[in-house]
């Protein structure tokens, strides 16, 4: 078989109806358990590196009501390598199959044949692919941090809203089997640390300005393509891996690109934080950075409430600290001061979060019941710009006063001048 959708399966059919008797398999009708292709949704992928490689490939390929049609990919290699990844895996399950390989996006969001998209490009490209796909009527995956910018976190949302679009943020902390985030997230929101104090985040620093040196070009690489709305720049190996590389690229270490380990991790552990406290539709008021490089402590963020939230070098994951014991949580890890705050078991009337399957299968199953999934645009959007407004107050030594409301800075001009950033043409942010 050819690239086996709804439309192309519905035509087949009408076209047998006129033609001899033809042996359909069981599996194609949908029996043995197998989702008819009528049924499945059919999913791209744009952007595959090692995340997609060795995370969102494997991981949606499993899913028997998906069917992938296609990658995109501006390295040949890595496309070339995750075409064929897809192919062998539908091949082992007895299907020969064809899936389709673009070195542009817009040509891949251009079909109408294909249901959703997974976006794990670096971060710089995500908000314009994320708008474009749900311009194109496409349900979105996307790699966290959501976002470059606060400008772009906002944008998305707006995309979202308007074009009535699933988008699942990559904060799969959410849905994680391997960690316990959601049970802390649970005791924290039913009171069982009493009223919280301060929280403490521990990932990495800001990014800075790229300065790599020139090295020859690799072949096979659209390097005008992956820099897209990022400044003019010789290519470098750290920036752009050659070919089929088997570690997360540097790229996060500069500002071009992303916001360093303080957007890479902390789009994780912040998220954590903003749901624990409840502030999945708001975020700080204040943030303040510290006064000199040899603090205790490095940025802080301060909540209408009162309650503070500290990055810093310490414990990792979050720590919660309230006025009835201490929490830490992280991958693999959930400990409390006393003990019986995480050993006893939460009570029927205790706030209760929601469990879900897994992060791609909540996103597959929202995109069938319409329904906004466990790390919603909004959530990744308000999670990015928590890391996105202290590295602002790193970035220019001063305390900033944020709304969330509004999603501007109070009485600022100037700082409200940096919740976006100059793209190079002709990759201006897509209007919604």
């Amino acid at each position: 078989m050819k690239t086996l959708t709804r439309r192309r399966f519905v035509q087949g059919l009408a076209t047998a109806s006129l033609a001899a008797p033809t042996i359909i398999p069981a599996t194609v009708l949908g029996r043995d358990g197998a989702t008819p292709p009528s049924e499945r949704i059919t999913v791209g992928f744009i952007g595959c590196g090692k995340i997609a490689n060795e995370y969102h490939l494997p991981k949606l390929l499993e899913f028997k009501d998906i069917q992938a049609l296609a990658v995109c990919e501006v390295d040949g290699t890595r496309r070339e390598h995750a075409r064929a990844r897809v192919e062998q895996a539908y091949s082992q399950a007895g299907t020969s199959y064809q899936c389709d390989s673009y070195r542009d996006y817009r040509e891949l969001l251009g079909r109408d044949d294909i249901d959703a998209v997974c976006i794990a490009t670096p971060d710089h490209w995500h908000a314009i692919a994320i708008i474009e796909a749900c311009r194109a009527g496409k349900d979105v995956y996307c790699e966290k941090p959501l976002t470059l910018t606060i400008t772009e976190a906002k944008r998305c949302i707006e995309a979202v809203r308007k074009h009535e679009r699933v988008l699942q943020t990559g904060s799969q902390q959410r849905s994680s089997a391997m960690g316990r985030f959601r049970e802390a997230c649970e005791i924290v929101r039913s009171g069982r640390l009493g009223q919280i104090r301060f929280v403490t985040v521990s990932v990495g620093g800001p990014s800075s300005w790229c300065d790599l040196p020139e090295e020859p070009m690799e072949p096979g690489l659209d390097w005008d393509l992956w820099l897209g709305p990022a400044p003019q720049r010789p290519y470098n190996s750290i920036l752009s891996p050659r070919g089929v590389h088997n570690h997360y690229p540097a790229w996060r270490n500069y500002r071009e690109y992303s916001g360093g380990g303080h957007t890479d991790i902390g789009a994780h552990h912040y998220d954590i934080a903003q749901w624990a406290l409840g502030m999945d539709e708001s975020g700080p008021v204040r943030i303040i950075p510290p006064e000199s490089p040899d603090a205790n402590h490095g940025v802080k963020y301060v909540y209408e409430n009162g309650v503070e939230m500290l990055h810093v070098n310490g414990p990792g994951g979050c720590v919660f600290v309230g006025t009835e014991g201490i929490l830490q949580i992280d991958r693999g890890h959930l400990s409390s001061r006393p003990e019986s705050i995480v050993k006893e078991p939460l009570g029927e009337n205790d706030v209760h979060l929601e469990k879900t399957p897994g992060h791609h299968r909540n996103w597959i199953d929202c995109i069938r019941t319409r329904r906004r999934p466990v790390a919603d645009v909004e959530v990744g959007a308000r999670s990015v710009t928590v890391v996105h407004l202290g590295n602002l107050a790193y970035w220019h030594h001063r305390e900033l006063r944020w709304d969330p409301k509004n999603w501007s800075f109070v009485d600022d001009d100037e700082a409200n001048g940096w919740l976006d950033r100059q793209r190079r043409d002709p990759w201006q942010l897509p209007k919604v």
